[in-house]
């Protein structure tokens, strides 16, 4: 089964789940690395996610794939933060970033350059503004090939 089919799958049954106990699914992967593969949950909730979430929901996602048995090889299960530079994968995301520093890229150059990093101004869900400095860059969302969180130092 593809790589692409088991994320989806994966989304499907957590997704009830994670919303109906505050929790908010961020992101799946499923990667080989190495000789191993990884099946890896990126969960969030307000005030941020603890050891113990990430055991229950390791636990429910675990007996569900049991149940389900979509993956045939061997893989590792991962149920994790987003971290500070969290993926903004959704519009929904991006709409509650704005205000924060974000790193931008995109499919083909916007303004002659195709990475952005700064100020999420504004997000209509048809283009990003970000500002740069004291220039600010409309990034048609459709362009965007990845959008996450950004810390300033």
């Amino acid at each position: 089964m593809s790589a692409t089919s088991i994320k989806s799958i994966v989304e499907k049954f957590a997704t009830p789940y994670l919303e109906d106990n505050g929790f908010q699914l961020v992101d799946v992967e499923y990667v080989k690395e190495g000789s191993n593969r990884f099946l890896r949950l990126f969960v969030d909730k307000e005030g941020g996610i603890d050891i113990d979430d990430c055991g229950r929901i390791s636990e429910f996602v675990s007996a569900k794939l049991d149940e389900l048995d979509p993956i045939e090889e061997a893989y590792f299960l991962e149920v994790s933060s987003p971290g500070a530079e969290r993926p903004l994968k959704k519009p929904e995301d991006v709409a509650k970033a704005v205000g924060k520093h974000v790193f931008v890229t995109t499919y083909e150059p916007v303004d002659g350059a195709k990475e952005f990093e700064g100020r999420l101004e504004d997000f209509d869900g048809k283009a990003m503004t970000v500002a740069i400095g004291r220039r600010k860059v409309a990034i048609p969302y459709d362009k965007v090939a990845s959008a996450r969180l950004a810390i300033v130092f």
